[in-house]
């Protein structure tokens, strides 16, 4: 599966508030814990409900734990139709 051109910073936060697990974490936002972990990795976009959901558990701005990489849209979408 293909990264999205989504960067986030949710491991880094994570380890900031105590070391909080991806369960637990997924528990405050009402997802699975494959589900944080897919989005940590890059692999999966959250809803944007998810993404505001999961800076508020980390009282943080929302461009402190997302942002949008412009370049790796291009690789992605090269990713997308080698692989369609």
């Amino acid at each position: 599966m293909a990264k999205t051109p989504i960067i986030n910073n949710i491991r880094v936060l994570r380890f900031h508030a105590n070391e909080m697990t991806q369960g637990q974490l997924a528990e405050r936002i009402g997802v699975t814990r494959q589900t944080v972990a897919a989005i940590e990795k890059g692999k999966y976009s959250p809803t944007l409900e998810a993404a505001f959901r999961i800076a508020a558990v980390f009282g943080v701005p929302f461009d402190d734990v997302f942002r949008y990489e412009p370049g790796a849209d291009q690789q992605f979408q090269k990713r997308l139709k080698k692989d369609g």
